[in-house]
């Protein structure tokens, strides 16, 4: 199968056909500096994260983070630009949504049990997580 090639002056990555593939650890910091910063460049990418990367490697990552369609890269100008393919707030309900059926076995109950017991929430973070279960629909037979 031919991959296509997309012409001077289109976006790269439209929508994939079916969803993402769970981001890896290092593609995570990547779309954490793209969610802070806005649509940016590999160099602008490499510098919010550090020593620790080199733009080669940022580079490399970010072009196959496009091909898996994580990233969506605007090849308009001279130096391409990139932004994430999905908000923030989708990918983490597909990561938590995926991590509750692998881990809690579709637990809602067993994740945020989890979730608590591991890290100290905030008084005020707690009373967030009230309300929010306060507005939440319950359904009949719901278990988790």
């Amino acid at each position: 199968m031919q991959k296509a090639r997309s012409s001077p002056g289109a976006t790269a990555a439209s929508p994939p056909a079916q969803p993402a593939p769970r981001p890896t650890e290092a593609e995570l910091q990547i779309l954490q500096v793209l969610w802070r910063r806005g649509p940016s460049t590999v160099r602008e990418v490499r510098d919010e994260l550090g020593d620790r990367t080199g733009y080669t490697t940022a580079l490399k990552l970010m072009q196959i983070m496009t091909d898996k369609g994580l990233l969506a890269r605007d090849e308009r100008g001279r130096t391409h630009v990139y932004r994430p393919a999905q908000a923030e707030a989708h990918t983490q309900k597909r990561l938590a949504a995926d991590l509750m059926r692998r881990a809690f076995g579709g637990s809602a109950r067993k994740l945020i049990q989890a979730a608590l017991s591991s890290t100290r929430a905030t008084p005020q973070e707690l009373e967030e997580i009230r309300q929010l279960l306060d507005r939440i629909p319950t359904t009949k037979g719901d278990k988790s």
